[in-house]
């Protein structure tokens, strides 16, 4: 329940699936970086726009 998806209001087309593809991205990329608590880490994460793209490598 980290990213509310019973609250998710996309039910048509292939929007569900690309969302549930993009959690599944960002939680693989955390555990790949060391993370052992998801929400923490996204927490962590969301506090500096530049920490998920650090943890990419994009920066």
């Amino acid at each position: 329940m980290t990213f509310a998806e019973d609250a998710s209001q996309m039910r048509t087309g292939n929007a569900a699936r690309i969302m549930a593809t993009c959690r599944n991205l960002a939680i693989g990329a955390l555990r790949l970086a060391g993370a052992t608590n998801i929400a923490a880490s996204l927490r962590h994460n969301a506090r500096d726009p530049a920490r998920p793209l650090t943890l990419l490598g994009l920066i």
